[in-house]
């Protein structure tokens, strides 16, 4: 048996908080964590194959496996359905390795609320102020102007549902934010219910007190 099951580390923000950076930074940290990969319906882009990007699936496959409750949590986006499949994620949590999901607040509470949600640790990022929030994304220069204000509109939905997240850190520094990941992580890894081997561990003590007894 392992010694420890993985984690399902979910990470929020608006956009322009710095959470890609941080997950990219994450998974620098620890070779042995990985992205969660979707499921869609939409058409695979040029280069992408299916397992590696995404699962590709039919509409009436994604449906049966939401309807079979094997997708942790699901939406609908554009027109197409993306969603994250249980079994890869099962597989590798009990092969004792940590899944990263970058979700908003409803696919938060879609895995919380999914039958490997025990394993779930949730954090979310916040932003220094809503100024600096807006000059990331300008400075960033990858959006237009009217993509941006979009994404400023969305940003106070999704800062709204802070308070269901286990953690909730303030990206002022992002060196400062990376470390307070980090240790967050390694806390949560010795998590009881994380922890396998520790129940035949105590009857072993058991024994030998018995034993000795």
């Amino acid at each position: 048996m392992t010694q420890r099951r993985g984690l399902l580390i979910i990470l929020s923000s608006p956009s322009g908080a710095g959470k890609s950076t941080l997950a990219k930074r994450l998974m620098a940290w620890d070779s042995g964590l990985s992205f969660s990969i979707s499921a869609t319906t939409r058409a695979p882009r040029p280069g992408e194959e299916h397992g590696r990007e995404y699962f590709f699936l039919s509409e009436d496959d994604f449906k049966t496996q939401v309807a079979e409750n094997q997708m942790l949590e699901h939406a609908h986006v554009f027109g197409n359905f993306y969603g994250s499949p249980a079994g890869p994620v099962k597989d590798t949590i009990e092969a004792g390795n940590d899944v990263l999901f970058d979700v908003d607040w409803q696919g938060e509470q879609q895995i919380r609320n999914s039958d490997l949600g025990k394993h779930a640790l949730s954090i979310f990022i916040l932003p220094p102020s809503i100024t600096e929030l807006h000059r990331r994304l300008v400075t960033r220069a990858q959006d237009s102007e009217e993509v941006i204000s979009k994404r400023m509109q969305k940003s106070w939905d999704e800062i709204s549902h802070w308070g269901a997240y286990d953690y909730v850190l303030i990206n002022d520094d992002l060196d400062a934010t990376e470390a307070e990941l980090k240790t967050i992580i390694s806390a949560e890894r010795m998590r009881r219910e994380q922890q396998p081997a520790l129940q035949n561990h105590v009857r072993t003590l058991q024994d030998e007190f018995q034993e000795m007894s």
